[in-house]
């Protein structure tokens, strides 16, 4: 009996793995048809989808992370610089 996967002869293939007797009956069982090759279309080439342009300028970035870090540090500087200075300044 010829076993037909992807319109290639996969028979020895299929016997070698040596299926069941039931695997065999389900295969016949759950059998469509033929594959009709004039229906298949031709295979096309893949183009990758068009990605969004790369900024390879990240200055604005690096500007934008670096006030992030610098301005609570600064804030929590000048807290504790006033908490030193009116604790030396009452004593």
């Amino acid at each position: 009996m010829y076993r037909c996967l992807a319109g290639k002869d996969a028979t020895s293939d299929f016997e070698d793995i040596g299926h069941s007797s039931t695997a065999v009956a389900m295969m016949d069982e759950f059998f469509v048809g033929h594959i009709n090759q004039s229906t298949i279309p031709e295979k096309t080439e893949y183009t990758p989808p068009k990605q969004p342009h790369y900024n390879q300028d990240k200055t604005k970035e690096f500007v934008v992370r670096l006030l992030q870090l610098l301005v609570p540090l600064v804030i929590l500087g000048v807290a504790v610089g006033i908490r030193f200075y009116t604790k030396s300044a009452s004593a």
